[in-house]
């Protein structure tokens, strides 16, 4: 509240400040200040106008300042789901960040569909059919679900339904994928009435299979997502007398910059590589 401050702070004489104020009020066709002896104080209109122009210009300058700053400063970020962050990207990332010391990754693990060139987000893995993939997206790979349980369950099959009586299943509660469910599971075995010792629900996939790598019952896993775990051992497979329900969803790359910045097609070239080799191991 100085017209005085407020030419030292603008590198302009007070004169000039008080012009530009005028011209405004005359344009406006309203006060915008009280003015006093060597002091000033905001009419209601010029308060109003402050309080709605102030933070449109910090803001205005927020996005001014991340524009200059350098583009090979800024870090790849991915978005992805929180259980193909969890179990697919991140326990491969320590890999792509040794081969590439220079380039900064990003992940943004979230179950919401973002926009993704207004936050900044430079690549997108989704999960659906083919028919919802967005024009230039690129395939990875499918979905293979299969039951697994960790080691010491001693578990390598299920032949008849007695066997689950003493079991505990844990349950993905996802009401819009019947391959994920053991209800739908359980019909195609023909054991729709066999009781489980128990049922153990989980809203994130992630948390489901950590679960189970501690030994906490049966689940039914995406077997492209969990291919580390069960190459080392801690997760098994456990096989059942009749396939289950199958799904032609699969998970898709998706780039918001067109053409993208070098670090971007790195991190895509890597992505490809590693999703290439779950797509071979699966079949």
């Amino acid at each position: 509240m100085s017209v005085t401050l407020a030419a030292e702070d603008l590198f302009l004489t007070q004169s000039a400040v008080s012009r530009q104020v005028r011209t405004l009020e005359e344009m406006l066709g309203v006060k915008l200040f009280v003015r006093g002896h060597r002091s000033i104080v905001f009419t209601s209109e010029g308060e109003r106008l402050f309080h709605s122009a102030d933070p449109a210009l910090r803001q205005l300058q927020d996005v001014i300042r991340s524009m200059k700053a350098s583009s090979a400063a800024r870090p790849v970020t991915i978005t992805a789901a929180v259980g193909v962050a969890g179990l697919w990207l991140m326990p491969r990332l320590g890999d792509f960040l040794q081969q590439h010391p220079n380039i900064d990754v990003r992940i943004s693990a979230n179950n919401k569909l973002n926009d993704l060139r207004a936050e900044g987000i430079d690549l997108a893995i989704r999960y659906g059919p083919p028919e919802d993939a967005p024009a230039g997206a690129t395939r990875l790979f499918g979905e293979t679900v299969a039951p697994v349980a960790h080691p010491s369950l001693g578990l390598s099959s299920l032949a008849e339904p007695s066997e689950l009586e003493d079991r505990v299943l844990l349950e993905f509660e996802d009401a819009y994928r019947p391959w994920l469910r053991w209800s739908d599971w359980l019909r195609c075995q023909g054991w729709e009435e066999v009781k489980p010792r128990g049922v153990l629900r989980f809203n994130q996939y992630d948390q489901m299979i950590h679960a189970a790598i501690a030994g906490q019952g049966l689940a039914l896993g995406r077997l492209e997502l969990i291919g580390r775990m069960l190459d080392d051992g801690r997760l098994v497979t456990v096989a059942l007398p009749q396939p289950g329900p199958v799904t032609s969803n699969a998970y898709w790359l998706i780039r918001t910059a067109s053409p993208p910045r070098r670090e971007v097609e790195e991190v895509v070239r890597w992505i490809n590589a590693e999703a290439a080799a779950i797509a071979q191991r699966c079949g």
